[in-house]
């Protein structure tokens, strides 16, 4: 398929033919009008003299004497003189008499009476006439014609000119429109500039230099923008998978250390584990396994989060955190949960949204001691509602709670107990996404408070 050819040009070629276009039509229109109007005005000029003829020649008895009083009464020159013809016509339209350089003019229709001036054109052996015909006392008319040459000579030499103009007009609109599309498009050819140094170096902070304004600024200032939020994607994807392969090291190493210890004890029969040991191993496996299927699952969750596929629904966050509740004390028989949840509507992911109430309850349940009790409110502020866990674990270090919610961050104290560190990123990043944000502090018991704060739905 051949596409136009319009198509094909580049956009500072479409922008240079646009202006030299727009350029070529407005001096089109002004030489046009212009020559309209002197032509309109030189033969409103000419008509006028043409009529006070006819008004002087009337008063004559013949054409010839008409023509003489004519020929004196006007100063000479070859506008003025040359050319002069004057006809009488009868009532009934016919000729009865004609004086000058034409031998006949081509009679009125016949009226009775004729009493409307007008004006025509005559053309005669190649020569161009301008007639003007006005009713006479006696019912005729009288017709005088001039020649008109120097009129279309005149207006002849203006549309030359005229079109010499205009072409040089069109002609300079295409070397100014060239320069001005060559100017204007500059901060687009030194964005694109930028755009292919990035994509041949990957280097996604190199910066484009935001020089101009409008729309061209805007779009260097979006570019830089997006070259930023590429650049934080690419570390923050760097920082995970370096975290990832250091926190799978250790549990991959332990895994197979057991394996490892298993293969060769069933290899030397002489050296069989004992039954209490074997069954600890594979315990032991098994535990480790399932730790890192969590991990695996978590990361997954962490490197994917940022494209959530599951519909956000209008639905009560009670439901959702009662839901995240019974199914943390289905884990935690030993611990206590105490609820006052109150009414408010919002928009949210439900899964997404329960992953992580349910993240913070197991965190603050994982912390309380056996018969302690976690301690969950909800409270509706403007625009929005909060989420409150308290537990009676032993709290939070200050030094610690800039850090919590960070990936693979863990406490001194939590480096003995199960888990990853990522179940607070987890949190964050879910909060983050339906436009809340979650919170850690010390509550008033000593324990842990984490606050999750999410907006209302629109009423």
């Amino acid at each position: 398929m051949i596409r136009p050819r319009w198509k094909t040009l580049s956009l500072r070629g479409r922008l240079g033919i646009l202006v030299a276009a727009a350029v070529a039509i407005a001096v089109v229109t002004v030489s046009t009008i212009s020559w309209s109007i002197t032509r309109a005005d030189l033969y409103d000029q000419f008509d006028a003299r043409l009529q006070s003829y006819a008004q002087l020649a009337a008063k004559a008895p013949s054409p010839e004497e008409a023509l003489s009083t004519l020929r004196s009464t006007t100063k000479p020159g070859p506008d003025r003189n040359n050319g002069l013809t004057v006809q009488f016509t009868s009532a009934a339209g016919a000729v009865t008499g004609i004086a000058g350089a034409l031998p006949e003019l081509p009679p009125p229709p016949p009226q009775a009476p004729f009493s409307v001036s007008r004006a025509a054109n005559v053309h005669r052996d190649g020569s161009r006439f301008r007639m003007w015909t006005a009713p006479r006392s006696d019912g005729g008319t009288i017709q005088v014609a001039q020649d008109s040459e120097d009129v279309e000579d005149a207006l002849a030499r203006l549309g030359f000119w005229l079109l010499v103009v205009s072409a040089a007009g069109v002609l300079g609109a295409t070397v100014v429109g060239r320069a001005i599309a060559r100017s204007a498009l500059q901060p687009v050819d030194d964005l694109t500039s930028a755009a292919e140094n990035v994509a041949r170096t990957q280097e996604l902070s190199a910066a484009i230099d935001v020089s101009a304004s409008g729309e061209i600024g805007r779009l260097a200032t979006s570019f830089n923008a997006m070259l930023a939020a590429l650049s934080r994607s690419r570390d923050e994807q760097r920082r995970l998978v370096e975290d990832a392969g250091h926190e799978l090291r250790t549990p991959l190493t332990s895994l197979r250390n057991n394996i490892e210890l298993l293969i060769h004890a069933d290899a030397n029969p002489g050296r069989r584990l004992p039954a209490e040991d074997r069954s600890r191993l594979l315990a032991d496996l098994d535990t480790q396994a399932t730790e890192l299927t969590a991990l695996v699952g978590e990361l997954v969750e962490l490197s994917t989060g940022e494209r959530p596929s599951e519909a956000e629904e209008r639905l009560a966050l009670a439901d959702v955190v009662g839901s995240a509740i019974e199914r943390t004390r289905s884990r935690w028989p030993n611990v206590a949960f105490e609820a006052d949840l109150a009414d408010a509507d919002v928009v949210v992911r439900p899964t997404a949204l329960e992953r992580a109430v349910l993240n913070v309850l197991d965190n603050a349940a994982k912390w309380s001691p056996p018969g302690g009790s976690v301690r969950i409110s909800m409270a509706v502020e403007p625009g929005a509602v909060r989420v409150r866990v308290d537990d009676d674990g032993p709290g939070i270090p200050e030094a610690d709670l800039p850090h919590v919610f960070e990936r693979f961050y863990r406490a001194d104290a939590a480096r003995p107990l199960p888990g990853s560190g990522l179940g607070l990123a987890i949190v964050e990043q879910i909060l983050t996404q339906h436009g809340g944000r979650a919170s850690a502090s010390v509550a008033d018991g000593g324990g842990a408070r984490f606050e999750l704060v999410l907006p209302l739905a629109a009423s």
